[in-house]
Parts: structure tokens; C-alpha cells; sequence
């Protein structure tokens, strides 16, 4: 997706051979007409496969999912990270790692939400080690319900997580992905377009 290639040149920083910055349009400030065309580009990678929910995480992940699941006319669903006084029962629960925070998180998702029968599309902004994606996948089995796929706004394509995600058979559309960022350099899969930090 050339518009948020874009973005990652221009407004992206590399803070090491593996950390991009993306807080100046994707998760602290949100650049929402790139969001609106990233939701599109999901909405149309997806449209065939009858999705009838779309699920991410709290927080980076909720702007592309909700422009997405607006696009797909279906509802969004925001694993949470942090314990809530009115999310206690009925809960559909999974752990994930964070690398970049280099924490363990419990995700959560009310049982109310996610049914047997649902098709569902995860969202999340980045795929790097793939950990927010099987906690995802784990919550949907949970549920019985079945994952469609999975949107990636940002793949880190130098870690494991497409390749996990491959051997287990799950569709990943990914709309930006890294072959590298070293020397401070962002270097995309399908070209060697770079950009200095």
C-alpha cells in the first residue's frame, strides 16, 4: 500500500535494527485519513470471505480495525489489556508477550461477543514475533469460532511471525512489510526504497 509506505518513509523512525516509530500516524497520533484507506484496503482484501466480526487489541490496533470493520459493516471487538470493574465474568482470556514493551499482558474479550459460527478478521498493527496474533487466534478458538484472517498494518518480515503464522495455515495480509531496519534504514520486502532515521 504505496500511501502508508509512504508514511513509514517520511514520518517513521528507526529506533534500532528492530523497533519503527509509527507514533506520528498509527499509535499515539492518528493520521485518520490513513486510516480510512488502510480500513478499505483490509475491507477489500476481506470482502469475500464473509467476516462477521473483526477483533484487535487495545490499543494501536483499534483505529485500522475500526475504519475496517466500518467499511465491512460488521462490529468491532477490542481484546482488553487492563482489568476492568465491569469485565470480571463470562470472560474468554489469553496471554501475550509484548516486545516492544517486554511485558506479559492477559487479554480479554466477554464471551457475549464472539459466538460459535462467527467469522472473524484480527487486525493489528504490527506482526513482528506473531505473539498478539495466536493470543487473537487462541481467544477466537475459545469462542468456536473461526479466524478468516488476519490484516497486518506493519510486518516486521525479518522476525518469525509470518512465518509461524504461514505454517498454520492462516491467510496474513500484511499492507507494509519491512525487510529491514538496519542502519537506521527502512527497507520494504518488495522494493529497496530506504529512508535515513
Amino acid at each position: 500500500m504505496e500511501q502508508l509506505k509512504k508514511a513509514i518513509r517520511e514520518r517513521g523512525r528507526v529506533l534500532s535494527d528492530e523497533v519503527l516509530k509509527v507514533d506520528t500516524f498509527l499509535n499515539h497520533q492518528v493520521d485518520t485519513h490513513l486510516m480510512a484507506e488502510v480500513g478499505k484496503e483490509f475491507a477489500a482484501r476481506f470482502k469475500e470471505d464473509g467476516i462477521t466480526k473483526v477483533l484487535t487489541i487495545e490499543s494501536s490496533g483499534i483505529a485500522p480495525s475500526f475504519m475496517a470493520a466500518t467499511d465491512l459493516g460488521v462490529p468491532l471487538i477490542f481484546a482488553r489489556k487492563k482489568k476492568s470493574l465491569t469485565l470480571t465474568d463470562n470472560l474468554l482470556i489469553s496471554q501475550v508477550y509484548s516486545f516492544t514493551k517486554q511485558q506479559t499482558n492477559d487479554i480479554s474479550v466477554s464471551k457475549d461477543f464472539l459466538n460459535e459460527g462467527d467469522r472473524v478478521l484480527i487486525i493489528d498493527d504490527f506482526l513482528a514475533n506473531g505473539q498478539a496474533a495466536f493470543g487473537l487466534i487462541d481467544i477466537v478458538k475459545q469462542a468456536g469460532a473461526h479466524v478468516s484472517g488476519i490484516g497486518i498494518v506493519i510486518e516486521k518480515s525479518f522476525q518469525p511471525g509470518r512465518v509461524k503464522l504461514d505454517e498454520q495455515g492462516y491467510r496474513v495480509e500484511s499492507l507494509a512489510r519491512l525487510h529491514s531496519l538496519e542502519d537506521g534504514k527502512v527497507t520494504f520486502v518488495d522494493e529497496t526504497v530506504s529512508v535515513q532515521s
